[in-house]
């Protein structure tokens, strides 16, 4: 009998199979990394064949860990790193190119060209979303431009782009005996070629862009009314699954946060910190340097929407200190250097390695440390580096709370960092809001595996899906007022002087 769902959650830095049962625990995990290249400053890219390698090896992997075969799980839900883009042969399978990730700034002139008629803002009212290198479309434009032939196999309907999820499913049902071409609303409402509204591919933009719509992916919702398709008995299960859930991870971590109704505000702290506010059933115009995106849509049910703030550099910037400066040899080592010292002596680290995203959208900052006098120890470079994540993330609640005309009540957490409890006080500290650990860490695989199990009946309903949320502490703010202000404005000093570096 299928007995388990399992989830795919594929990330900026590694792919992860979790297989749960019905009471949503985890019965195994194994997780894979890949590689990152960087092979001009400012580009970042990825394999796609050797990310469709590691989600075949970690599928195995967690199978074999848990005594299970394939004909015991009963859907399939995936996350995936959102705007990282991936274009193929669809007879080969083999990329035209490598995969252009996320954090990618190659079409910031592009997306300057494109401004020149109608502004930054130029898409926003269909997408969304301001021009930025963040998003796919520039990103599938630029490499269109450059490649001969991937603009003729566009042209004459061989080749296939999409984000990871619809490369990762391509593959899964068949590749190119058959695959299925589909991407969900929330990861097409992150390419800046989706009309929030329609939920379909915007054709004036498309013409703007020239891009070809038949290389385009179908357009599905997040949670399946009826399986896309069926993975193949000689693939890594070794059996007929169905697939019926893909969500952008950050999409997915809102759902496995229990995250459904209005004003409800979640954090993910990985390599990137991502604040979703879940808006209800229309589209939150920003003004204030957000994007307003699909939050979900459940089978045949209209879609729900979110405001979404991005920031670049979390998890990453402890990465940094750990790889580049050798502060640490392990990066939860971080937490106990950090709190030798009362506080950051003064020093504010501002990570815009590639940029700042929300709510500047700058691609000309760049990272600034920025307070330094003798008196400065490493530990007090460690803590800067938490309090940085901290400082961006009330940058994006203050947008959100001018956009929304509503401030949160609380702030749910969940990602790699949030077992820093440091970081977790300080995050209460300066927002002034209770912040809410779920107990597991891993959310966002825990959504997807929702989505697909809501599909099926495995699940029947948001409120069990809540029953299943659970958490295991809470911060409450200590901070006296006039302390939080001081700090937080120095912050904002910082980032000034962190912008307009590159001419």
């Amino acid at each position: 009998m299928a007995s388990y769902i399992l989830a795919i959650d594929q990330g900026t830095t590694s792919t992860r199979c979790l297989i749960f049962d019905r009471a949503a625990q985890l019965v195994s995990l194994a997780q894979q990394e890949h590689k990152q290249h960087y092979p001009k400053p400012g580009w970042v890219e990825h394999d796609p064949l050797e990310i469709w390698q590691n989600t075949q090896s970690v599928i195995r992997t967690a199978l074999s860990q848990a005594a299970l075969n394939g004909r015991e799980i009963a859907a399939i839900g995936i996350a995936n790193q959102r705007e990282t883009l991936v274009v193929w042969d669809q007879s080969t399978g083999q990329p035209y190119a490598p995969a252009i990730v996320w954090q990618d700034t190659r079409t910031d002139a592009l997306c300057q060209k494109l401004a020149r008629d109608g502004g930054t803002d130029r898409f926003r009212t269909q997408t969304g979303l301001p021009l930025s290198t963040y998003f796919s479309g520039p990103k599938l434009r630029w490499l269109l431009d450059r490649l001969p032939e991937l603009e003729r196999a566009a042209r004459n309907g061989q080749a296939l782009c999409g984000t990871i999820e619809s490369w990762l499913i391509w593959n899964l049902t068949g590749g190119p005996q058959g695959g299925v071409h589909v991407t969900d609303v929330t990861n097409a409402s992150r390419t800046l070629l989706m009309n929030l509204h329609t939920l379909a591919w915007d054709e004036d933009i498309l013409r703007a862009l020239d891009i070809p719509q038949a290389m385009l992916p179908r357009i599905v919702p997040s949670s399946a009314p009826e399986p896309w398709g069926f993975t193949r008995k000689d693939g890594p299960l070794g059996a007929e699954v169905p697939l019926t859930a893909a969500l952008g991870d950050q999409q997915a971590a809102l759902i496995g946060q229990g995250c459904f109704e209005l004003g409800e505000l979640k954090n993910t702290y990985g390599t990137g910190c991502f604040l979703l506010l879940h808006t209800g059933m229309q589209p939150v115009p920003s003004r204030h340097g957000l994007l307003t995106t699909v939050a979900y849509q459940l089978g045949n049910q209209p879609a729900t929407y979110a405001l979404e703030g991005s920031v670049a550099i979390a998890g990453a910037l402890v990465q940094w200190l750990r790889d580049n400066l050798g502060f640490f040899t392990e990066a939860a080592e971080i937490e106990a250097l950090a709190q030798r010292v009362p506080d950051s002596g003064g020093v504010y680290m501002v990570p815009a390695f590639s940029g700042l995203f929300a709510p500047y959208w700058r691609s000309d900052a760049r990272g600034l440390v920025i307070g330094l006098t003798r008196y400065v120890r490493k530990e007090h470079l460690c803590r800067a580096a938490l309090e940085a994540t901290a400082y961006q993330t009330r940058d994006v609640v203050e947008a959100m709370t001018q956009d929304a005309g509503f401030a949160p009540r609380l702030l749910k957490v969940d990602g790699g960092m949030v077992r820093n409890a440091l970081l977790m006080q300080f995050q209460a500290d300066v927002l002034n809001l209770p912040v809410l650990r779920s107990a597991f860490a891993e959310a966002t695989a825990l959504g997807a595996a929702f989505a697909a199990g809501l599909a099926i009946g495995f699940w029947p309903d948001l409120n069990t899906l809540r029953t299943l949320c659970t958490y295991d502490q809470r911060w409450e703010p200590r901070m006296d007022a006039a302390t939080r202000e001081h700090l937080y404005q120095n912050w904002k000093r910082a980032v000034e002087r962190a912008l307009g570096w590159l001419v």
